[in-house]
C-alpha cells in the first residue's frame, strides 16, 4: 500500500533508484569508453595526415588534389573529436558543432552542384546562428 501510494505521488521506488543508479552509470561508462576509443582513432589518423598528405603538397602536379584531400581528412577528424566531446559532456552545442563540421565536409567535396552548396552556406549560417542565439552560454561552455 506504501508502495502503491509512493507511485501515485511521483516518488521513485528503490527499484528504480537502483535501474537509475546503475543503468546511468553504465550507459556513462559505455560512452566514455567510446570517446576514448573515437579519441585514440582521430589521433591516428592525424599522425597518418602528417606523415601521408602533407608530403605530397610538394610532390610536382597535384598539390591541389593533395591539399583538398588534407582538408578532406582534417574535417574528419574533427568530426571525430566533436563526436567524441558529444559523448563526454552532452552538449547541445557539441551536438551543433558537430552537424557544422559534416557540412563543411560535405562543401569541400569536389563534385558538389551549385544547389547544393547554397543549402549548405544556408544550412551553416542557420546553424551557427541557433548557436549564438539560441544556446545558452552555459551550455556552450567556459572557452566563449
Amino acid at each position: 500500500m506504501l508502495i502503491e501510494a509512493r507511485a501515485r505521488s511521483g516518488s521513485e521506488t528503490a527499484p528504480e533508484r537502483f535501474l537509475d543508479h546503475h543503468l546511468g552509470n553504465a550507459v556513462h561508462l559505455f560512452l566514455s569508453l567510446r570517446a576514448v576509443l573515437i579519441i585514440v582513432a582521430a589521433s591516428i589518423a592525424t599522425l597518418e595526415i602528417i606523415i601521408r598528405d602533407i608530403p605530397q603538397l610538394w610532390r610536382q602536379g597535384s598539390e591541389y588534389d593533395a591539399l583538398h584531400q588534407i582538408i578532406h581528412s582534417l574535417l574528419l577528424v574533427a568530426i571525430a573529436a566533436e563526436l567524441a566531446l558529444l559523448f563526454l559532456f552532452h552538449r547541445t552545442s557539441a551536438a551543433i558543432e558537430v552537424l557544422i563540421f559534416i557540412i563543411a565536409r560535405k562543401m569541400v567535396t569536389p563534385g558538389i552542384s551549385g544547389l547544393e552548396l547554397l543549402a549548405g552556406v544556408a544550412a551553416l549560417a542557420g546553424l551557427i546562428v541557433i548557436r549564438y542565439y539560441f544556446i545558452s552560454t552555459r551550455d556552450r561552455g567556459k572557452q566563449e
